[in-house]
């Protein structure tokens, strides 16, 4: 059979062949311990649960790997750098990304006593940048900033010098852009945002090629207890169903929020990657497959960021994306190294024409 399109893997993936009197989309499996019989089958929830498999298949057809379900997508990174890193190792974070990620490597790593360096998204990355370097965080489209890296040349130089590369790909979701293809040793994401969709549900994974280290995250997350719950994962795979419709309709609203705002006097800062003349739109349009919806701009200061949520009548504050309804979050206050006016904005599934209006009435 030839591949099949993203909307049909994100539709039929996980759940198997149909059986005549079964429902189309069975429901989570919620047991604790199970009868004991099979050597191979499961025993307790903590090991091994119906419904995590059902979603770690569907999703690690779309990512071209092997997926491993957590319970958060700090739970996926925090996952990943405790597996792979040792005592002493030096480790390449981007300084512009989640901050939350720097924040872990500072506080909760601190034990290991990491050689960690910080580089923007857009480097420069000098020669020398990856020696002595045991793994290499990439964040790309960047969070909050949407600033793009070159996942293949970045993933080659890094394997030269004998190092990991692992892709954050929550911005663009599997569909989105696929690390792994580009020579990622690890793509990983936080599953609360695009690819769930509907806010709903706290969720994460890792894919990978290299079956041993998928394995040693599946014990690692046994032994820990960091598991996602199965009704969660459920709403998760019903909700992948319609990644590829939602992620369309946002790359629409944002395409049609980000030519209402160019040359808008209150707006200053406008990015976008799907914009022909944002400055990753080159490598973007090289390496991602689609847009997605969320996209940046600055306003004058943080009063007038309120102010414009406050004339909203559509879009709301909060600090996740990535769902149906429109959101913006002011950045600044989460401590981004960011301007007190800049805005992450993360266009919904609304009518373009309704937001549009919205927007451009909401701005001083």
């Amino acid at each position: 059979m030839a591949e099949l399109g993203d909307g049909t893997k994100c539709v039929h993936g996980g759940h198997g062949d149909p059986r005549p009197g079964d429902p189309l989309a069975p429901g989570p499996v919620f047991a604790a311990p199970y009868h004991l019989g099979d050597p191979q089958g499961d025993f307790y929830g903590r090991a091994g649960n119906p419904s995590w498999r059902a979603l770690e298949a569907a999703i690690g057809e779309l990512d071209g790997g092997e997926c491993v379900l957590l319970p958060s997508g700090m739970a996926a990174i925090s996952a990943v750098l405790r597996a792979v890193l040792h005592h002493g190792d030096r480790l390449l974070v981007p300084s512009d990304g989640y901050y939350a990620t720097r924040q872990f490597v500072r506080e909760e790593l601190a034990e290991l006593s990491l050689d960690v360096r910080e580089i923007p998204t857009t480097g420069p990355w000098p020669e020398d940048v990856f020696d002595g370097v045991r793994l290499v965080l990439l964040e790309t489209p960047s969070n909050p900033g949407l600033d793009v890296c070159d996942i293949a040349e970045l993933a080659r130089r890094a394997h030269r010098a004998g190092a990991l590369l692992a892709v954050d790909n929550t911005t663009a979701t599997p569909i989105g852009q696929r690390p792994l293809e580009l020579g990622a040793d690890i793509a990983l994401a936080s599953d609360t945002k695009a690819l769930t969709g509907h806010s709903d549900v706290l969720l994460g994974h890792v894919s990978t090629a290299d079956g041993e280290l998928a394995q040693r995250l599946r014990r690692a997350r046994t032994l820990s207890g960091a598991i996602p719950g199965p009704f969660e994962t459920w709403l998760a795979h019903r909700s992948l169903g319609t990644l590829d419709l939602r992620l369309a309709r946002q790359a629409t609203n944002a395409a049609a929020l980000v030519d209402a705002l160019r040359g808008h006097p209150a707006v200053t800062g406008l990015r976008w990657p799907g914009l022909p003349d944002d400055p990753a739109h080159r490598l973007a349009s090289a390496q991602m497959r689609r847009w997605g919806g969320v996209f940046r701009f600055e306003l004058a200061d943080a009063d007038a960021v309120a102010e414009f949520v406050r004339r909203s009548a559509l879009v709301v504050a909060a600090t996740s994306f990535g769902g149906l309804h429109s959101t913006v979050d002011r950045r600044a206050q989460w401590g981004d190294p960011v301007a007190p006016g800049f805005v992450r904005f993360s266009a919904g599934c609304e009518d373009p024409a309704d937001l549009v209006a919205d927007v451009l009435a909401a701005l001083p």
